[in-house]
């Protein structure tokens, strides 16, 4: 790739653009949206099915696009829950319920589903009681799903549910239910992604239909036509979403530079694709799923076009090389993103996907092909080998998924470190062309040695993190010169581990207890237990590692806000301590049962199903 192409102005104001979001934007109702109708309880609103509806537990899920509100007019997307009734994309429906604020734990490290909606610009859900059709979707619409729905329903008639599940996955990213067991399989391996319709499915369409237009002797112009037609109508299919539609733009880029003579279509399609998204929908800047799907796109094409296989090597020898550079690539880019949302890396990733990418084309292919072979009657022909290829599918997600080694937990990386890395990865990646990376290294390796003394400049001498989920408290405290603590089992010990590791910690140095319990020593989260009135005792001081942590009697705050201590040993499971910890000449104390901490004679308490952070 010519280097050049890091000059487009389009480029850099992208790049401005998608920072002035991380920093100044914020996901918030507009003022007619229909989060301000929460107060009357119970609606009537008209709007639009904005998406295919999903099945949970016998109740049928979709995103609705409001129209009015009681006869007022309102606007806003709500999160409907449906029963007995089936919602289809693009109807305009009537829909009387319940509104309600979406379930939502704000807990350091752990899935918010609030906080998970409001990046799609929904603030509300409602509970169906009644819905109806107002007005159904144009005929073209009601075309695309119901080819959807027919798809669905041929694989599930035709194989068991998690074969079913895997070939609706592959094609159109629907994948049914799948057990736990599997679903871990399919993280462990790296392939999850191939469950979920993206780009290179899209690329996939595209290539197919130029192919037999080419074999039909069609024209240049009308076979991209044919081609942005094809792909068009697979991207409405699959569900449209932002993976489909970034793929989609770049593709019709692509077939506009091709027709053009000008072969930047597909970086700069890359460019506009993720601009108008972001135009339209600022706060997708803030979802994992549109992070890893330009990463990874835009990793591919800088990888393939810097590290192209020579055209001396055999057809097939380039074909696994450059799977192998777009897997390498993409694994390399997507790094950061998997250790700090998923805390999990997969190690056999690399080469399963070597294997797993093209087998789940060659799905793809087989898949739609049984299904125009069943409109004809003649799905017989390709049922024994699409059965055989989802089998060895799904054997090889299993098997990949069983190594010892195949997924390890990993804790979060801070601001510095991801900065440094992709600075590194940006040099690595252009590396083939030695004159520009030649004058850009200096400021590369400046930007990457004073990322990562930031990082521990700028470090506080202490973080504490007070964890609440139903009036339940635990504690997390993190120090300057590295040690971690875990105060409190108030919280379960898996939620506590994933806050422990979006703190950048894999395992705690010290689990303190607020009383006499029984305690295992070694448990999950932290390396030590320490429990009270046994080895230590209001008043007693001990080192972890250079923090020095000191005992007191178990500190309460009355309705009023008042301080009081819980003195004296009685023997019972009323006895009761705190801790204070110091580092770095600071000291912050943790009250009983991490209700509240004390720092500098400042209370700060914990909040209903929320992270209070303090920072000293």
């Amino acid at each position: 790739m010519h280097p050049d192409v890091y000059k487009r102005s389009l480029l850099w104001v992208l790049a401005a653009y998608i920072v002035t979001l991380v920093f100044c934007y914020s996901p918030a109702p507009s003022k007619r949206d229909v989060f301000h109708f929460l107060p009357h309880k119970q609606v009537t609103l008209t709007g639009r099915v904005d998406g295919f509806a999903v099945s949970k537990k016998g109740v049928r899920n979709a995103a609705v696009k409001v129209l009015s509100v009681n006869g007022f007019p309102a606007d806003g997307t709500v999160y409907a829950r449906f029963k007995d009734f089936e919602p289809e994309w693009k109807d305009t429906v009537s829909v009387t319920g319940k509104l309600q604020q979406p379930y939502g734990i704000n807990l350091l490290g752990n899935f918010d589903w609030r906080r998970y909606l409001s990046l799609k610009h929904i603030f509300t859900e409602i509970k169906v009681s009644e819905a109806f059709v107002l007005k159904p979707a144009p005929f073209f619409l009601r075309w695309i799903r119901a080819v959807r729905s027919d798809i669905l329903r041929v694989f599930d008639a035709s194989f068991p549910p998690e074969t079913a599940g895997i070939a609706g996955g592959v094609l159109l990213g629907e994948r049914g239910e799948f057990s736990e067991a599997l679903y871990a399989s399919f993280q462990d391996s790296g392939a999850i992604h191939l469950l979920v319709a993206s780009g290179g499915n899209v690329g996939f369409v595209t290539l197919i239909t130029l192919f037999i237009c080419s074999l039909a002797g069609v024209g240049r112009r009308k076979m991209m036509l044919a081609a942005l037609f094809t792909a068009g109508v697979y991207t409405l299919v699959a569900g449209a979403d932002a993976p489909l539609v970034r793929a989609y733009l770049m593709t019709l880029c692509a077939c506009m530079g091709y027709l053009l003579g000008r072969n930047s279509g597909v970086f700069q399609g890359l460019l506009v694709s993720c601009f108008a998204i972001l135009i339209f929908q600022p706060a997708a800047v803030f979802e994992t799923g549109f992070q890893m799907s330009f990463l990874a796109a835009l990793a591919i094409i800088i990888g393939l076009n810097n590290y192209s296989p020579p055209a001396a090597w055999p057809r097939w020898v380039r074909f696994f090389a450059q799977i192998f550079l777009a897997t390498l690539s993409t694994q390399l880019v997507l790094l950061p993103v998997f250790t700090n949302v998923f805390y999990k890396v997969s190690l056999t990733g690399l080469l399963s996907n070597m294997i797993l990418v093209p087998l789940a084309s060659c799905v793809m292919g087989l898949s739609f092909a049984y299904y125009v072979a069943q409109l004809l009657h003649l799905g017989g022909l390709l049922y024994w080998p699409l059965w055989g290829a989802l089998g060895l599918f799904k054997t090889l997600v299993e098997l990949f998924a069983s190594f010892r080694f195949s997924a390890l937990p990993a804790s979060s990386w801070g601001t510095g470190t991801v900065v440094c890395y992709y600075t590194g990865l940006f040099l690595l990646f252009n590396l083939p062309l030695k004159n520009f990376v030649r004058k850009i290294a200096p400021y590369g390796l400046a930007v990457m040695i004073l990322s990562l003394a930031a990082q521990y400049v700028f470090r506080p001498a202490l973080t504490v993190y007070l964890l609440n989920e139903w009036n339940r408290s635990s504690a997390v405290i993190c120090t300057r010169t590295g040690e971690a603590f875990v105060l409190g089992d108030g919280i379960k010990p898996d939620r506590i581990l994933r806050a422990l590791y979006k703190t950048g910690v894999r395992k705690a140095d010290a689990f303190l207890s607020f009383t006499e319990g029984k305690y295992p020593d070694g448990n999950v989260y932290a390396e030590k237990t320490v429990v009270p009135f046994g080895a230590v005792w209001p008043e007693d001081a001990f080192f972890v590692g250079n923090s020095r942590v000191r005992v007191l009697w178990g500190l309460h705050e009355t309705k009023d806000g008042r301080i009081w201590e819980n003195k004296g040993y009685s023997g019972t499971e009323e006895d009761d301590v705190s801790y204070c910890i110091e580092n770095s000449g600071k000291e912050i104390c943790v009250g009983a049962h991490a209700h509240f901490v004390r720092a500098d004679n400042k209370i700060t308490r914990g909040r209903l199903n929320d992270t209070v952070r303090v920072v000293l």
